[in-house]
């Protein structure tokens, strides 16, 4: 079972108006104005912190205590360790390795997993099993690099290049500072107050992956570097099927300035791509042929 939904999460709030008024917006295209769109990232932030776990949800509606959601997300992190331990027996160690390893690897500027980051002797075909027991255990949702996306998604796919979700964000956060005790976690009142920095990408393109994931897709990126032809040299942080051709996502934070990748995205495999999208924490808007959208919105793509 995927963690509960952003939708999911307000329903357990009692709010069951919301999500309705957004998907309105979204299919309109049309701005749900500054007061409104400020509400609803306040929700989404208080989503992102407690996750999707039925047991952290549960007990945030019940105390609205961040604290106390945090302790039985480590209480879950625990007994996904016991799970390894006891279903991944004989390479246990090098799932362990992969696992401990998420929130580094995702607060990179480039999120693909590099398993040298573990050892310099690691290599793909001895840590392959380890990636697809985490994958089909649901614990991660692994994002592949699709080499071409002229001639569709999955066969172009280089399943050796890869970047590793969590499958739950609420998670992910907790993760993150395992090794501290909830009052030394800054990042809690950085997502709520909207003072994230240096782990905002991690965080947010955590989440987009996770509905989009839920929504049933499965995850590509592209990514090609070529610096002495500067007009490939692009990464784009996911890519969808729509109406049988593709549509680009970018997750950006509010004050982002340029999108060059995906501009030469656009240009390259224009007769395949159907809509570009940008997911950041500002209002519905049209803009250079993209379409921007509140990072919530995700739960439509």
């Amino acid at each position: 079972m995927f963690p509960l939904d952003f939708e999911e999460f307000l329903w357990a709030l009692k709010d069951e108006a919301t999500v309705p008024l957004i998907k309105q917006c979204f299919e309109s295209k049309i701005p749900l104005g500054q007061a409104l769109h400020k509400k609803i990232m306040n929700d989404f932030r208080q989503y992102i912190l407690v996750g999707g776990m039925p047991q952290a949800v549960i007990e945030y509606v019940k105390t609205k205590d961040f604290e106390a959601v945090d302790t039985i997300k480590r209480r879950i992190l625990k007994l996904y360790r016991d799970d390894v331990s006891k279903f991944a027996e004989g390479y246990e160690d090098k799932v362990f390795a992969i696992f401990d390893s998420i929130p580094s690897q995702l607060s990179k500027k480039e999120k693909k997993y590099q398993l040298s980051s573990i050892s310099k002797q690691a290599r793909f075909r001895n840590y392959e099993d380890s990636f697809i027991w985490l994958n089909e255990a649901m614990i991660v949702n692994t994002c592949f690099n699709t080499t071409d996306p002229n001639i569709g998604l999955a066969l172009s796919t280089n399943y050796r290049t890869q970047k590793c979700y969590m499958a739950d964000t609420g998670l992910l956060i907790t993760q993150t500072f395992m090794d501290s005790p909830y009052t030394e976690n800054e990042l809690y009142k950085s997502i709520l107050f909207n003072k994230l920095n240096i782990n905002e990408g991690m965080i947010m393109e955590n989440i987009v992956a996770q509905m989009l994931r839920k929504n049933g897709h499965k995850l590509y990126f592209y990514s090609r570097n070529d610096k002495e032809h500067r007009e490939n040299h692009m990464k784009i942080d996911f890519l969808i099927t729509e109406n049988k051709k593709i549509a680009a996502i970018e997750v950006k934070s509010g004050n982002y300035r340029f999108h060059s990748s995906l501009d030469k995205f656009k240009k390259k495999f224009s007769s395949t791509l159907l809509n570009s999208y940008i997911l950041y924490t500002n209002d519905v808007m049209i803009k250079d042929n993209i379409i921007h959208l509140p990072i919530y919105m995700a739960i439509f793509l």
